[in-house]
């Protein structure tokens, strides 16, 4: 039977042969909160890297800037998966050339992107996908029956890669703030720029805090709405439609629902100008974006902010 990606994650996690970016700490700034009660609240929606995760970089990246994390985590990911017998074997760093592959199959996909979307998302398990195929063609193979078919080989991939690209981990108080929101209210969702390995991310960080804690229930499938699903990232209106959708079909209006992010720009100011209230968690210097021009103009300044997660119960 082969893994799933939550299996082969916590099997990555049990190997002591891999090294892993560590995730950033935290820098706290220097900024009050503004919190006070919203009433009338029947749904809390999360962004998740930059406000329940914390990530170098501020957010989920598809390529690295730094050639040398990027030259570093293709070079983990051919070895991983064997896959430099497959490419084409010319004198030099493999990982170069699959750079180039990355490149090639990226510029592809933005071909397929959704019409008229400003915005567009490449969803990343399907850019390994196109990348094993043209890999197939010189006969590379792998264990089907511990990685699946080729599409969830493909999602395997994409953990891997952005794990290697990445370090995150989840922000103090995290788990403990989704407890109580399940508690208070009882609906909450996560809306938010993400790919196929994200909810193993967040999940597993959020058991490095509370091990025991029922996260499917507090966070559960039809509550969550990622980029790579449709294909477009914030501020594309995109995922904030498809949110409204789903509180609708629990008959939750769109003032009756808190969007918690940590970006004005791409979080609160579509969530604010589709109805919703916001909350801006600025808890971390590395990762808010909010000018005082955004804070002061009431068309975009945010319903609440939080510098501290755990401030979420004195909101609800």
């Amino acid at each position: 039977m082969p893994l799933t990606l939550e299996q082969y994650a916590e099997q990555l996690a049990s190997r002591r042969d891999l090294h892993w970016p560590a995730p950033p700490d935290p820098e706290p700034i220097k900024a009050k909160p503004h919190v006070k009660r919203l009433p009338g609240l029947r749904a809390v929606i999360w962004n998740v890297y930059g406000t329940l995760l914390s990530i170098s970089g501020g957010s989920l990246l598809l390529q690295h800037a730094n050639d040398f994390v990027m030259e570093v985590a293709l070079e983990k990911t051919i070895h991983e998966f064997k896959m430099w017998k497959a490419m084409t074997r010319k004198p030099g760093n493999p990982a170069h050339y699959m750079r180039l592959m990355l490149n090639n199959v990226i510029d592809e996909l933005k071909f397929t992107s959704i019409k008229g979307e400003k915005f567009p998302e490449i969803a990343t398990d399907q850019v390994w996908l196109a990348i094993l195929k043209k890999l197939m063609q010189n006969e590379y193979t792998y264990m089907v029956s511990q990685m699946g078919a080729l599409d969830e080989y493909a999602q395997k991939i994409a953990y891997f890669y952005h794990a290697s690209l990445q370090g995150v981990a989840a922000y103090p108080g995290a788990a403990r703030a989704l407890y109580a929101v399940n508690e208070q209210l009882g609906w909450q969702g996560i809306m938010a720029d993400g790919q196929c390995c994200s909810w193993v991310q967040l999940k597993r960080q959020l058991q490095e805090q509370e091990p025991a804690m029922a996260y499917e229930t507090f966070l559960p499938a039809e509550h969550r709405c990622w980029s790579f699903q449709c294909l477009g990232r914030k501020p594309s209106e995109r995922l904030f439609r498809i949110m409204l959708n789903k509180l609708s079909d629990s008959g939750i209006e769109p003032e009756q629902a808190l969007h918690v992010g940590s970006s004005i720009e791409r979080d609160l100011i579509p969530a604010k100008r589709l109805g919703m209230r916001t909350a801006l968690f600025a808890g971390d210097k590395n990762t808010i974006q909010a000018t005082n021009e955004q804070l002061r103009n009431p068309d975009t300044r945010p319903d609440v902010m939080l510098t501290a997660l755990a401030q979420i119960t004195d909101v609800l």
